[in-house]
């Protein structure tokens, strides 16, 4: 397949394979970027209305845009292939990053939330994904989290039947099936819903508890359901209780213990009833322990939403519009009402300061990053220069990049004034090079265990 174009798609290099297809790096040649080819296995497509089905639910799946979804770029057959054109992710999965202990608890959190908010964004389309594993969820060399393979697992749905046809299979009638449909991997199996291991279809539910088990898997580093063979797998998903994360690893938060709790509910109604429920709680969950505090009252956790939502709405973006249209008011009731200049000395003071303040916020911000920051395990310094933030650690691991990205995506939010922030994470730096940034202005932190060495004297 290297070298062959599919449509207007140039493939150039193999990226991987599994039980759908195969997956290719092509080049899209009338726009000249790079995207994910996924050419699907003959057996799948053959049966022509699994494949109408399949055209349909992608069409739906492209239209859902979100950062943390993989966007669905187009669907093709040529030559008897039929293919679909993704975005092209560079980074590595969660799966290699559990593999390589890369994730530590927040990062797992904030993983979980970003993937939690795009599957949100898909289940308020009524699309489900049917299909979240670890293998599924890439995260960028920026530290964001991209959920892969939309569209796709329509094809493992059996086609459609009269009601009377549809019942309950057994376990290993299901899996049976499965394997025979769609070459399934145990990978896929150990993060099945129960409803799906039954042989029932998916629903919103069906992706929590999928998005649950990832999570359990992040924090712990094993899956909560394995078995000796798939079908003992399945059995356990059905059946079996899970231990409860804060056994498997000691010191994690009860709340944590909570959400996965409720993800991992047999019966979906026991569940959260979608992906954006789920998000709530995994954002307050980020803030505790962010904080290091525990809230526990649930109209405490809707007050301090709230005052969030208040802090973060108001329209000041570009240039001040909120600003500018109390001024205009006042200038309008001056000019009406024919009020004696005097008295709006003290509500124009008063202004000022309020404007100062709202000035000020992006330096507040940053300083509140600073102090956060430094907190992370391997950072060793930390240098602002307008709005270029440079983060040096001792290695650049995947739990960094999340945390810190995730910051200055909430710092770029909060911002009402001025042009977003941009941050770099450094691991590359030479000895000189470091010793240089530590002396150039806009240094913010420092490591104490970093040594800031006399400059040589030219000879």
């Amino acid at each position: 397949m290297i070298g062959k174009t599919l449509s207007h798609y140039k493939v150039e290099e193999l990226l991987g394979s599994g039980g759908m297809g195969v997956v290719y790096r092509a080049v899209d040649v009338r726009l000249g970027r790079s995207v994910a080819l996924k050419v699907l296995k003959p057996e799948l497509t053959a049966n022509a209305d699994r494949l109408r089905r399949f055209f349909q639910e992608a069409q739906s799946a492209a239209k859902v845009t979100h950062p943390a979804i993989a966007q669905i770029y187009d669907v093709g057959e040529t030559d008897g292939m039929v293919f679909i054109v993704m975005e092209f992710i560079e980074g590595q999965t969660i799966r290699w990053l559990i593999m390589r202990q890369e994730l530590d608890l927040l990062g797992s959190v904030e993983i979980a939330l970003q993937v939690a908010e795009g599957l949100g964004q898909a289940h308020r389309s009524n699309i489900v994904h049917r299909d979240i594993k670890s293998d599924n969820i890439m995260v960028t060399k920026e530290g964001h989290a991209k959920l892969l393979d939309f569209g796709l697992a329509k094809l493992l749905d059996q086609p459609a039947g009269p009601p009377a046809e549809k019942k309950e299979l057994p376990i290993s009638q299901t899996l049976t099936m499965t394997q025979t449909m769609v070459g399934t991997v145990l990978g896929t199996v150990a993060y099945m819903s129960p409803e799906q291991a039954r042989g029932h279809p998916a629903s919103q539910a069906s992706d929590v508890f999928s998005l649950g088990i990832v999570l359990y898997e992040m924090v712990t580093g094993e899956l909560p359901f394995r078995g000796e063979s798939a079908l003992d797998t399945m059995h356990s998903i059905v059946f079996d209780e899970v231990r409860p994360v804060t056994i498997v690893r000691k010191n994690l938060p009860a709340e944590l213990q909570r959400i996965i709790g409720r993800c991992l509910r047999k019966n979906p109604r026991d569940r959260y009833a979608d992906a954006n429920f789920l998000a709530e709680d995994l954002k307050r969950l980020k803030k505790e322990i962010e904080s290091g505090t525990q809230s526990s009252l649930f109209r405490g956790h809707r007050i301090q939403d709230f005052l969030d939502r208040l802090k973060t709405a108001v329209p000041l973006q570009g240039k001040s519009l909120a600003l500018a249209a109390v001024v205009l008011v006042i200038v309008v009731l001056v000019l009406i009402m024919n009020i004696n200049w005097s008295i709006l000395i003290g509500p124009l003071i008063l202004g000022l300061l309020i404007y100062r303040y709202i000035r000020h916020r992006k330096r507040r911000l940053l300083n509140r990053f600073v102090s956060k920051a430094a907190k992370i395990q391997g950072v060793k310094a930390i240098a602002i220069r307008g709005d270029d933030i440079t983060v040096v650690v001792e290695k650049a691991q995947a739990n960094i990049y999340i945390r810190a990205n995730s910051m200055i995506d909430a710092l770029n939010k909060k911002l009402y004034f001025g042009h977003p922030v941009t941050l770099a994470i450094r691991d590359d730096l030479t000895r000189e090079e470091f010793q240089r940034l530590l002396r150039e202005p806009g240094i913010s932190f420092v490591s104490n265990d970093v040594i800031l060495e006399s400059p040589e004297k030219p000879a």
